[in-house]
C-alpha cells in the first residue's frame, strides 16, 4: 500500500488525536508530530517537512532534518509507513 494512501486513511484531529482504521489503534501526537504526519501524507520531502516545522517552531538546521528522519523511522517501526518508505 502506498504510504500516502495509508496515511490518508488516518483520522487526525487538530488536537493530535489519531485513529488508524486499518488496525483500530488510537494514539496522540504533539503539534510537531501532527505536522509531520500530515506533511508525509501530503507528499512533502525532507526539506518541505523541515520547513513546515521551522515555520511553526523556532528550530532549524541539520538537527531538525535528523529529527524528521528519526520520526519517519518511528512511523515505519509502528506500521504507519511501509518499511521501504524513504523521504526523497
Amino acid at each position: 500500500m502506498d504510504a500516502r494512501v495509508r496515511l490518508a486513511m488516518l483520522a487526525i484531529s487538530p488536537s493530535g488525536f489519531v485513529f488508524d482504521p486499518k488496525s483500530g489503534a488510537t494514539f496522540t501526537v504533539n503539534e510537531a508530530g501532527r505536522i509531520l504526519l500530515e506533511g508525509v501524507r501530503d507528499g512533502l520531502d525532507l526539506a518541505g517537512l523541515a520547513n513546515a516545522l521551522s515555520e511553526q517552531f523556532d528550530v532549524g538546521g541539520a538537527d531538525l532534518e535528523r529529527d524528521v528522519l528519526e520520526y519517519v523511522r518511528l512511523m515505519r517501526k509502528n506500521g504507519l509507513l511501509p518499511a521501504s518508505f524513504e523521504l526523497r
